[in-house]
């Protein structure tokens, strides 16, 4: 009985350290996710402000702003 609890208790760690291991893997990707969505939000920006100055208006970036709101 000990022995099988013993072996029990190695795949229950084994297992948790995999489990880390992927949230940690799942943040840095999610992080990397996040920093791509904020250079895209900047290029729409940007290219809206273009656009704006084109037509002789300001256009306000709608995704600069959601990104915004996301961050709070």
């Amino acid at each position: 009985m000990h022995q099988q609890l013993n072996h029990r208790l190695q795949q229950l760690q084994q297992e948790y350290q995999k489990g880390q291991q992927k949230l940690q893997q799942l943040d840095q990707e999610r992080k990397t996710m996040y920093e791509t969505l904020l250079r895209i939000a900047g290029a729409i920006q940007v290219l809206e402000e273009e656009l704006g100055k084109e037509n002789g208006q300001e256009a306000p970036s709608a995704a600069l702003a959601e990104s915004e709101a996301e961050k709070n």
